[in-house]
């Protein structure tokens, strides 16, 4: 029997204020959601990961329910290891995703698909990942309602100049 203080393991860990999680709004759960994302979605490629992702339509179905922003799900295979790894490697993507997702960001369907290289990657450069994969996907989804709002204040702004 081994015995043990309580203080002792917890020596230079501050402790939580307040419960930080990854809400259940914000997770893709469905397998149709992934399978939509997999087929109807586009793709951003990065060092250690495959972010697919899909922009989700405004009208949905009476019995879907559609969260604002981001939902992002991970998809695993047995390639990167026994359970052990796999849960370790979807722990890290839930944190990197949790600390780097955009708010309120785009209405889109996330799903990311890592590769072997991120079993051996450091949390920070998987992090700087997630993040660029965000603004890839912001960029691209984004950016077509960007371009829509800035020919809208052009015109109006041209049409108050001519008066």
């Amino acid at each position: 029997m081994t015995a043990s203080v309580p203080e002792a393991s917890n020596q230079g860990v501050e402790p939580r204020r307040g419960k930080i999680s990854f809400p259940r709004s914000s997770r893709l759960l469905r397998h149709a959601d992934f399978q939509r994302v997999y087929k109807q979605g586009r793709r951003h490629f990065s060092a250690s990961m495959t972010v697919f992702y899909l922009e989700r339509q405004e009208a949905g179905s009476a019995g879907e329910r559609q969260g604002s922003g981001l939902r992002v799900g991970f998809t695993v295979g047995r390639v990167l290891g026994g359970a052990v790894q796999r849960n370790r490697t979807k722990r890290r993507l839930r944190e990197a995703v949790r600390l780097s997702r955009p708010r309120p960001g785009p209405d889109a369907d996330v799903v990311i698909n890592p590769k072997k290289a991120v079993l051996t990657v450091d949390f920070e450069p998987l992090l700087n990942e997630v993040r660029q994969a965000f603004v890839a996907i912001e960029k691209k989804l984004g950016g077509k309602n960007e371009l829509r709002r800035d020919s809208v204040v052009r015109e109006k702004g041209s049409a108050g100049r001519l008066s």
